[in-house]
């Protein structure tokens, strides 16, 4: 089982950029493929990136191409969603993710076994 902690949301003005954090606990941490998904109110979550055990294999949401990046640092049981020239439709809560039986990575939620609580985003016009 591993534990999820989310850190590094807030309040940003359009343009602006915000990096997140998602540090894991419990089983190692290199056994995971990890995503990031979010959920602004009253939509459906969202996929939003996601990279394999390895950092090999990353995907991500049309919408956010070119403007988010995503990265692991094993070591430090970590990953990072890094937020560049955010637009007010990027408000939402991001919620980092642990999949133990994917090889590469996923876009699908009901792939990840693991979720953390979540970090609101919310950038202002």
């Amino acid at each position: 089982q591993v534990q999820l902690v989310e850190s590094g949301g807030g309040v940003v003005q359009a343009g602006g950029s915000l990096r997140l954090s998602c540090a894991a606990s419990g089983r190692t941490f290199s056994s995971y493929a990890m995503g990031w998904f979010r959920q602004a109110p009253g939509k459906e979550r969202e996929f939003v990136s996601a990279i394999s055990r390895l950092g090999a294999t990353i995907f991500y949401a049309d919408s956010v191409k070119g403007r988010f990046t995503i990265s692991r640092d094993n070591a430090k049981n970590t990953v990072y969603l890094q937020m560049n020239s955010l637009k007010p439709v990027d408000t939402a809560v991001y919620y980092c993710a642990a999949d133990s039986r994917s090889y590469g990575a996923t876009r699908s939620p009901s792939d990840y076994d693991y979720w953390g609580q979540g970090t609101q985003v919310t950038v202002s016009s």
